[in-house]
């Protein structure tokens, strides 16, 4: 026997190397198909992919045999070869269900390994066997085939392992199926190199003859194998192409879903039919419903949470959206729990290919919305303290009922001032002042009958009314003085009661203006005519109010420059102690001598600073002059006695007084003693507060003084507390002391009680004799009026002796006492219309 040494043919060894790379790179696509398959797809691409990953290994192999060239003809044992081509594509199945499982352990993939190492063995030395010959091996090289073929399989597992998923680069796929396509070859040329072949000798005079065309038939399998792996990489890689459309559609899908599902809108989806297909969790959420009452039933289910009126009108709105686009509109529903719900809806239409399909319904609750919205609504035409209408909504109605009156229905306009309201607000703080007008606002609607009068907050303490269908004006003359009478009765405020009272005026439509406008303003000026002649109560416009408004502008326009012009003057009344009458100080006065106007009464124009605020730089002026002038005359060597300044309630409340009034002692000269400052009982209106701000000026080393005593509402329990140094007692219990035994108990008790409480009084307004003797029957020895002089200017205070005696005893002559007069209501209108 002899043995014979074989020779390559190098081109099918090429081709044999072409195979192996192609089956590696198509058992490499196939791990990403199985992979992401599932079902009998998944079977399908693993029998599919072991055939082909199998025929490809096997073609390799089988190629590689044809390519040795020996001295003989070859003959094949067909069940043997066929037995070689079933074992790759069985352990072929076996690595492709290894690595395309979830979860690929180590274990796994070394048992997976080794199954495809010895099916591959198997495969390649069951191809050997199949040669009509006798071999022998290398049992050397035999080996090292094992451990080729047992690394390739255990390399072509973990690149199938790691490249199986879809986005795998292709340029790695390649270089992965060269290393495998190599391991491959080099287990086969190495089992080959191992081989030696024997043939009997009288087969050697025969190798030439009847050859059979091995080239050929290794080129048709090679073919065969190169299409069907071919076949196999393409249907790969449409099915490929179809996967990631597949999951491009699946995540749009999702995004869909997830879209549609956590909106927080509710969405319902409607056929054409009029089915309800779908709806999310938010619409049930709104509902209170579940989704089994409503899948694949009609839309008219949804009937049963609309009124009949409701569901007709968005249903109609509905049906537009086939027509033409998308439709909005707002509806409301009833919830389960009877609560009514504004909805929000927009009904799209949906089409595929041109033709409609069907409607996505989006629904919002806007009840939150609503009732914010209706909200805003409300505090444009209402007022937000008292619910009242604003002055926009009066305006409103007062020319909403001029145009529907067209001159033929009378309407009266009324403007409502609370007097004295600053002094309460300025007092007690912004809260009580706000719970004030609330109950003044409440106590006016309890008098009016809604039906006719319409009533209005203007702004601040201001009131408007409109009433109409009156049968006269006494009609509504009662309706003023019914309000007049209610809002005297007392407020209790801070545990106190508070009286106030209130200014109205009237302009009648269509005598006193034929507009809005001139209405409001007329009635305003009839108001403000109200105030200047005492308040409380009601007036009619007329006419030459129209003079008085006139008035009022000029004069705030000439006052702002009165002080810069020198037009304001100081005058000052002296004070007496009887019975001696011994000079012991004097009440500064304000006087406005206009360059046009000449003198003006202090009534006329301390109420305008007071609303322009001009009264605090008025107020620093007067107590900057009064202290100023007092010094001076204590330094010519005139008596040493204080001058006393009234505070208007702005002054009384400004946070810093005592530094302010500081200041003006330092830079005046004035020591603390000579200044005694006169406040009223309506400043204290907050107790507390007032002690606090009395005690701080106390410790200045000023004198205080209650003015007005027994005109005010505050409560007596705080008199004892207060660091009062006297009492005045005020000019109306004094004029009246000659007729009225009253009056002569009041002052009486007034005189015990401060003497009781270790002040000083001093009684103001003596205009007589007879009001001097029954003062000073009941102990009252301070007095102030023009019983012993008229309020003059700083020169005529301490004249020479002749012209003093003549002023001391001059006889009150009617213009002095309006004088008089005029100075004291000065000092009532800085204290009671205050800051």
């Amino acid at each position: 026997m002899e043995t014979v040494q074989g020779t390559y043919n190098i081109g099918l060894v090429i081709v044999s190397c072409i195979i192996s790379v192609l089956a590696s790179y198509s058992a490499l696509n196939l791990a990403g198909r199985i992979h992401l398959a599932n079902g009998r797809l998944r079977v399908f691409w693993l029998a599919g992919g072991a055939v082909s990953m199998g025929i490809g290994i096997w073609s390799m192999h089988f190629v590689g045999m044809l390519a040795l060239q020996l001295p003989m003809q070859m003959t094949y044992n067909i069940p043997l070869v066929i037995l070689s081509m079933v074992v790759p594509i069985f352990v072929s199945f076996i690595a492709l269900w290894t690595v395309t499982r979830k979860n690929l352990t180590r274990r796994a993939l070394l048992i997976g390994g080794l199954l495809l190492a010895s099916g591959v063995i198997d495969m390649h030395y069951t191809g050997m066997a199949a040669m009509a010959m006798k071999i022998s091996y290398n049992p050397w090289l035999v080996t090292l085939s094992v451990i080729i073929a047992i690394t390739a399989s255990m390399a072509a597992l973990a690149l199938m392992r790691e490249l199986r998923q879809e986005g795998s680069r292709l340029l790695y796929k390649w270089a992965s199926a060269l290393i495998m396509g190599a391991a491959i070859a080099g287990m086969h040329y190495t089992g080959m190199a191992a081989a030696r072949f024997h043939i009997h000798e009288h087969s050697v005079s025969s190798l030439s003859s009847d050859q059979v065309d091995m080239d050929s038939l290794a080129l048709i399998i090679a073919l065969s194998s190169i299409l069907l792996i071919g076949f196999t990489i393409y249907g790969a890689f449409i099915n490929g192409r179809l996967n990631l459309k597949d999951q491009m559609i699946r995540e749009q899908e999702k995004w869909y879903r997830a879209l549609y599902e956590n909106n927080v809108d509710g969405i319902v989806s409607i056929d054409t039919k009029g089915k309800i297909v779908d709806m999310n969790q938010a619409l049930l959420d709104l509902t209170g419903s579940c989704r089994e009452d409503f899948i694949d039933r009609p839309v008219t289910a949804l009937q049963r949470f609309f009124d009949p009126d409701a569901y007709r009108a968005a249903r109609s709105r509905h049906d537009e959206a086939f027509m033409t686009s998308a439709v909005a509109y707002e509806t409301q529903i009833l919830h389960p729990n009877g609560q009514t719900v504004h909805l929000g809806v927009v009904s799209v239409p949906i089409s595929l290919d041109g033709k409609p399909t069907g409607t996505h319904i989006i629904v919002r609750d806007i009840t939150q919305q609503k009732k914010t919205q209706a909200t805003v609504e409300h505090l444009a035409y209402h007022d937000e303290l008292t619910s009242l209408p604003n002055r926009r909504q009066f305006n409103s109605l007062v020319e909403e009922r001029i145009e529907r009156a067209e001159g033929h229905e009378r309407i009266a306009v009324m403007v409502l001032d609370i007097d004295r309201f600053k002094m309460i607000n300025d007092s007690l703080g912004h809260a009580y002042g706000d719970a004030f007008l609330q109950k003044v606002g409440q106590r006016i609607c309890e008098v009016i009958d809604a039906e006719k009068v319409v009533l209005s907050r203007m702004g601040g303490d201001e009131f408007a009314l409109m009433y109409h269908s009156f049968a006269s004006d006494d009609e509504v003359s009662r309706l003023a003085q019914r309000i007049v009478s209610v809002i005297q009765v007392p407020y209790t405020l801070k545990d106190n009661d508070f009286y106030v009272t209130a200014s109205i005026g009237i302009a009648m439509y269509p005598e006193h203006g034929e507009d809005r406008e001139e209405l409001i303003k007329n009635a305003d000026s009839a108001m403000y005519e109200v105030k200047r002649e005492g308040k409380n109560g009601y007036r009619f416009y007329s006419p030459d109010l129209d003079e008085e408004l006139l008035f009022k502008i000029e004069i705030e326009a000439d006052l702002r420059k009165a002080i810069e012009r020198g037009e304001l003057e100081v005058y000052y009344q002296p004070q007496y102690r009887m019975p001696d009458r011994e000079l012991i100080g004097m009440e500064a006065l304000l006087r406005w001598k206009h360059p046009v106007r000449g003198m003006i009464p202090p009534d006329r124009f301390i109420p305008i600073a007071e609303e322009t605020g001009l009264i605090m730089e008025i107020g620093r002026w007067v107590l900057e002059q009064s202290c100023r002038q007092t010094k001076s005359w204590h330094e010519e060597g005139q008596p040493k006695v204080p001058v006393s300044v009234n505070l208007s309630t702005q002054q009384f409340h400004q946070p810093d007084l005592e530094f302010d009034i500081e200041r003006i002692l330092v830079e005046t000269g004035l020591e603390p003693q000579y200044l005694e400052l006169e406040i009223t009982e309506s400043m204290m209106m907050d107790a507390t507060l007032s002690i606090a701000i009395m005690n701080r000026l106390k410790r200045l080393g000023i004198r205080l003084s209650l003015d007005d005593f027994g005109t005010g509402y505050s409560s007596l329990s705080y008199l004892s507390m207060l660091p009062i140094s006297r009492l005045k007692i005020d000019r109306s219990f004094v004029m009246r002391l000659e007729e009225s035994g009253n009056e002569r108990a009041i002052v009486t008790t007034i005189i015990a009680m401060a003497y009781s409480l270790g002040m000083d009084v001093i009684a103001e307004g003596i205009e007589t004799e007879g009001q001097l003797e029954i003062l000073t029957g009941q102990r009252c020895l301070e007095f102030q009026g023009y019983y012993f002089s008229r309020p003059v200017p700083a020169g005529d205070l301490f004249p020479n002796e002749e012209d003093a005696s003549q002023g001391m005893t001059a006889e009150p002559s009617e213009a002095s006492a309006t004088d008089v007069e005029s100075a004291k209501e000065s000092t009532e209108e800085m204290t009671e219309r205050g800051a």
